[in-house]
């Protein structure tokens, strides 16, 4: 089987680069499953489950925002604004700030629109982290 080089790339640090087998990206369109010589394209990316194959191990990752890039030199790049592995999330910490998210939002005479908006970008991103760290969870 051929291989695909992929880089994760967050604003502080490379997350992750190597050959794999196959990635699995969740984007705005849908999750693509991404292997060698696929065709070269850019997508935007979503919160959610990122599924790393390399020699029949699966990896699992938490992603939020970013970009995707499929290039013709058999190359994915990944430049996300989160990134993390399954096993580091600390699923504890993501169900309180879910609820402190949520709190804040029963509130919403108290904030403005922009903050209602705020809240519920930080409790999708809580409930992406909690269900990818209790998915993998051993």
């Amino acid at each position: 089987m051929s291989t695909i080089h992929f880089k994760i790339s967050t604003p502080d640090r490379v997350v992750y680069e190597d050959d794999v087998d196959q990635v699995s990206i969740p984007t705005t369109s849908g999750e693509i499953t991404v292997l060698a010589h696929h065709i070269p394209m850019v997508t935007v990316v979503r919160s959610g489950e990122l599924r790393i194959v390399k020699a029949g191990q699966t990896m699992p990752y938490y992603i939020a925002g970013g970009t995707l890039e499929i290039r013709p030199d058999n190359t994915i790049v990944l430049l996300a604004d989160v990134s993390e592995r399954a096993e580091d999330i600390d699923a504890t910490a993501a169900e309180d700030a879910y609820a402190r998210a949520r709190e804040s939002m029963e509130r919403k005479d108290d904030i403005a629109d922009v903050d209602f908006a705020k809240f519920q970008g930080i409790m999708e991103r809580e409930l992406s982290r909690i269900h990818v760290a209790k998915k993998w969870r051993k």
